[in-house]
């Protein structure tokens, strides 16, 4: 059996980390075990990689590592002749041993490597490829996953996370490699006083928050706003540059949730340190409710996402969307600069396709110029990118998703929980002083807009079978699209496969610009509608709802409508 021969090569290789050896010898006689951690390998996509820590092709290891590594190096020097690269990482489980293996193997192969002496957020290593003019980065996390989960992302020579050609061509030359024998591996120490490997300055950190600072609004609003904050990491990467911001802006009072104050891959009170789901806030809420603070700030593990709850009118706390914090930020942005008369000429506001269209009506109200793009943040990346190609970088304001990351600024070409966090407490004081909460900002929005709901549903579909079945859903809504969902007609169809947009009026196409995606949108009248997404990592097809009412109730009822439509038209059940 072919699996158990790589196994039995991986027993007499895999020797140097003895968690891994020992995890190799427990299941010599579970084939099932086996089988799960050899049928196949990791495959390096644009977000890197992304497993379960533990022996094996099929997870995150050192020797896995290695392999990408190679494959990495081997790519910079075929399109660059030679170069650097960034490295840091998170709290995860093996971070830093990763971080240290990749780096190793890069000093190897004659590439420079910059790499972080502690734990720093995902935003910080966009800067460190950009601030060292480096060819490549890698960031050692696995973002919101659960514990067991370690990944490897990595960052192209603009700071924004690979784009699909590069990934790919990384991911040709890791194939072109044997695990054990193709890999070129430096001694740390030795690539250390060789200068090879080199530590980043604290200097450096300072130069990012310089950059961070200049992205302030309203500078020395949060001094005498009496803004009360209770803020988690969630075990993270954020601690140290989100309190050091807060206290550069003004924000003193700032209380830390113990439990989650310190890094600890094992997310011991949050098992799935994820902002977006209410579970990894519960301590923060539980705080709030002692300390009755204006607002709860909560990081994930690699500090480029921040969710966020409010103080509502009946002294409770109100979890805040993505999507919703995403609003008001682009407004308080948009307002503000329109009054300070500082809006750049033809501004630029960026979101994914995904996310609320209710920054459209913010856009058109202050004649900014909104971008749409595929999700993922390097696509917000891009579009700063090619600004920056024609000299009109300051043109951009702000780029968000509605999975809770935002960016302002050009700094970095990722999303930044630090700057966001900055600016969440900006404009908490703003509108403090003019005696509003964050909860009255959002409802004076929906008031004035009507009320934009947006629900993600994800539909799973397991086993080859189940692939089979995703495929013939999108042929057939390809094939039969609908005149309306529900009672809702529907109005323009974007085909993001086909790279075709139809006024279904006037049976008009157009071409969109944007790279191939299998996705179909569904726009309907009032604003409402469906995107069918099948999600390019997981066995799950994804509806994004958005229903637009009077008012919450409403909204949700048109909701529901629209998503018993949405499953009879898919065959869902």
């Amino acid at each position: 059996m072919e699996i158990m021969k790589v196994y039995n090569e991986w027993c007499n290789n895999a020797v140097e980390d003895k968690d891994l050896a020992a995890e190799l010898e427990s299941i010599k006689n579970n084939e099932h075990e086996i089988y799960e951690r050899f049928y196949t390998s990791l495959q390096f996509g644009t977000a890197g990689l992304r497993g379960i820590i533990g022996a094996g092709t099929n997870r995150m290891n050192i020797y896995v590592v290695r392999q990408a590594t190679q494959g990495l190096a081997n790519y910079v020097i075929n399109k660059y002749g030679n170069g650097a690269v960034a490295i840091s990482h998170d709290s995860r489980i093996k971070a830093d041993l990763f971080m240290i293996e990749a780096a190793r193997v890069l000093a190897a192969n004659g590439i420079k490597v910059y790499i972080t002496k502690e734990l720093q957020p995902t935003p910080v290593l966009s800067y460190l490829v950009r601030y060292f003019k480096c060819q490549a980065g890698i960031m050692v996390t696995a973002s919101h996953n659960p514990a067991a989960y370690n990944g490897y992302k990595a960052y192209g020579d603009d700071g924004c996370q690979m784009t699909d050609v590069a990934a790919t061509a990384v991911y040709d030359e890791i194939c072109k490699l044997d695990i054990f024998n193709d890999v070129k591996i430096a001694d740390f120490d030795e690539a250390i006083k060789s200068g090879m490997i080199e530590y980043v300055d604290e200097s450096v950190y300072e130069t990012y928050l310089d950059k961070v600072m200049e992205q302030q609004v309203n500078p020395g609003i949060c001094k005498n706003a009496d803004l009360k904050v209770v803020y988690t990491p969630l075990n993270g990467a954020g601690n140290k540059l989100v309190r050091k911001i807060l206290g550069k802006i003004g924000v003193t009072d700032v209380t830390v949730v113990k439990e989650q104050e310190l890094p600890d891959g094992n997310f011991t009170t949050c098992p799935y340190p994820n902002p977006e789901i209410k579970e990894a806030l519960e301590k923060g809420l539980e705080l709030c409710e002692k300390e009755q603070p204006d607002l709860l700030l909560a990081t994930d593990p690699d500090a480029d996402r921040v969710g966020i709850a409010v103080k509502d009118y009946d002294g409770s706390y109100r979890l805040i969307t993505g999507n919703e914090d995403g609003v008001m930020l682009t407004n308080y942005i948009l307002s503000c600069k329109k009054a300070n008369n500082a809006l750049p000429e033809k501004p630029v506001v960026v979101k994914t396709i995904v996310t609320t269209k209710l920054v459209n009506k913010l856009c058109e109200k202050y004649g900014c110029e909104l971008k749409n793009v595929l999700t993922g943040f390097k696509y917000i990346g891009e579009i700063i990118l090619n600004l920056e190609k024609n000299h009109e970088e300051n043109r951009y304001l702000f780029g968000f998703e509605e999975s809770y990351g935002y960016l302002s600024g050009t700094y970095v070409r990722d999303k930044d929980a630090v700057v966001a966090s900055m600016l969440v407490c900006e404009m908490a004081a703003y509108y403090k002083k003019q005696g509003k909460s964050l909860a009255e900002v959002i409802d004076g929005l929906y008031d004035e807009f009507g009320y934009y709901l947006n629900k993600t549903y994800s539909f799973e579909f397991e086993g080859a079978a189940g692939m089979q079945k995703m495929a013939d859903i999108m042929s057939g809504l390809r094939d039969n699209t609908p005149d309306a969902v529900d009672k809702y007609k529907v109005v323009r169809i974007c085909d993001y496969l086909l790279k075709k947009e139809t006024d279904v009026k006037t049976g008009e196409s157009t071409d969109i610009t944007l790279p191939k995606s299998n996705v179909i949108s569904l726009n309907l009248e009032g604003d409402n509608s469906v995107i069918i997404r099948p999600s390019g990592t997981e066995p799950k097809i994804k509806l994004y709802i958005t229903s637009v009412g009077s008012d919450k109730e409403n909204a949700e009822i048109i909701c529901e409508s629209l998503v018993k439509s949405s499953m009879e038209l898919l065959g869902i059940e």
